[in-house]
């Protein structure tokens, strides 16, 4: 893929514009570190966070830390994501095989954190469940943006559910998570979290799939 194409495809973040996030992607783009290296990394965080999530449960009386680690580790994956794609089109190091390390590892660290934080609910016994159908649910919105690339259709990331809006979501929940453990000794912002986030990715599938149609449509009439 062309630098050219890579930036088209790009999800649009307002962050990469902040000076600080460019003198990082500088001074990584220095070092013996390629962007493929920082995808895969993304993947190990994800792992730590989903780890935290079962020792949330595992060991209850250290809830609370469990959370906000697995909270840190999420951003932790998040900044791969910013960063990889800086050091490939702004630090020149972008490679042809740069896009399967820039998709693939969104598709298995998604899943791993979206589980595992249904693996930590307690107020219900189907939190698994949930998380499980979650997950599927937000692996169905990158399929549907990356196929209607693949048949003509320009990338879409629009939401309400896309993947820097559920990690948000989970990342805000394990803070509520934890205060709610705190102070109240219950917890449902995890569950009211996945609820939210797999309405919101049916909706996001719909408007998806919605655009394609309509931009295609449009491109054979014309």
């Amino acid at each position: 893929m062309q630098p050219s194409d890579q930036l088209e495809s790009r999800r649009p973040l307002k962050v990469r514009g902040n000076q600080f996030s460019k003198n990082i992607a500088k001074w990584l783009s220095q070092k013996s570190i390629t962007p493929n290296q920082i995808s895969v990394l993304s993947i190990v965080f994800a792992i730590f966070s989903a780890i935290c999530f079962v020792l949330s449960v595992q060991q209850i009386e250290y809830r609370a830390a469990w959370m906000i680690a697995a909270a840190l580790f999420i951003q932790a994956r998040l900044l791969c994501n910013l960063f990889d794609g800086m050091v490939a089109i702004e630090g020149g190091k972008s490679t042809a095989s740069g896009e399967l390390f820039n998709d693939i590892p969104d598709r298995i660290s998604d899943p791993i954190i979206i589980i595992a934080a249904g693996y930590s609910i307690l107020a219900v016994t189907w939190g698994v469940e949930l998380g499980g159908l979650a997950a599927l649910l937000a692996v169905l919105t990158a399929y549907v943006r990356t196929l209607a690339v693949s048949i003509g259709a320009p990338s879409n990331f629009t939401g309400p559910m896309a993947k820097q809006h559920r990690m948000a979501l989970i990342t805000i929940s394990c803070v509520a998570v934890a205060i709610e453990n705190h102070f109240w000794h219950h917890d449902y912002a995890m569950l009211i979290a996945l609820l939210i986030m797999t309405l919101g990715c049916i909706w996001t599938l719909i408007r998806r799939t919605h655009s394609a149609y309509q931009y295609l449509e449009k491109s054979q009439s014309n």
